[in-house]
């Protein structure tokens, strides 16, 4: 449903829309953020306004905060940073952020596309209310595009922000929402989203990255596997060089 490419699990949308929506106009003066439930009591939160001060891990266009309880996953797919992975216990919420137009929200027109996948791929839906605001309950296929797999409940919750849109796919307990879903719930009203100035077609996943701790710590290994190859070839041709043993 998104122009990424997602996994083949069909409880997450085809990363496809149509091509009915233009890059961000420069000239179009910002409109006030969108309202909403969530939007109203806090995040989650655009990184330009105020947000509070916590200690959250930084993946590029998303900012996500630390927990002891609770694990969170940077997800790659064809080679690229994909989505965010929060999971609690049992249960576990994916996230993804999209570049949106200056006017106008998405998640309307998305909960409907959104419904019309699962329908199709043998599934069912219901719109119901939610902390952040209309939600979409579904009931999918356990394995994808195969009904006779068993069904399994999962639930799609989209925020609208200023010139992005964030969604979550809840699994597991939390799909049910109540107590299950309170740690992950919590978990996305205080993400923090980095948009960015540069243009991204509406509805492009915003650009999710290895925090940069994580990225010095492979440069410094690659760095090192480069220093010791390099020492192998200096070898004397003579001296008797590493050796591994293989078992069958």
């Amino acid at each position: 449903m998104f122009r990424r490419r997602r996994s083949s699990d069909a409880g997450l949308p085809e990363d496809e829309f149509g091509d009915d929506e233009s890059f961000d106009d420069e000239s179009v003066t910002r409109p006030a953020r969108p309202g909403g439930p969530m939007r109203a009591e806090g995040g989650p939160w655009d990184a330009d306004e105020a947000h509070p001060d916590t200690d959250r891990v930084d993946l590029g266009s998303l900012l996500v905060p630390r927990g002891q309880d609770y694990e969170v996953q940077l997800v790659m797919a064809e080679q690229q940073a994909a989505w965010v992975r929060v999971a609690h216990d049992d249960s576990q919420m994916v996230v993804q952020a999209f570049a949106a137009a200056r006017r106008g929200a998405l998640w309307e027109d998305i909960r409907a596309e959104i419904a019309t996948e699962v329908e199709g791929a043998g599934g069912t839906s219901e719109e119901s209310p939610g902390p952040f605001g209309p939600e979409l309950v579904a009931e999918v296929p356990a394995d994808p595009n195969q009904p006779e797999s068993g069904m399994r409940l999962v639930r799609f919750v989209g925020i609208d922000g200023p010139r992005w849109f964030v969604r979550a796919l809840f699994e597991g307990p939390a799909a049910a929402g109540g107590a299950p879903a309170m740690v992950l719930e919590d978990v996305l009203r205080d993400i923090v989203v980095v948009r960015g100035e540069h243009p991204v077609p509406p509805r492009d996943i915003l650009e999710l990255r290895l925090p940069p701790e994580v990225r010095q710590a492979f440069e410094e290994q690659a760095a090192a596997a480069a220093e010791e190859n390099r020492f192998r070839t200096d070898l004397s041709p003579f001296q008797r060089g590493p050796e591994f043993t293989e078992t069958r």
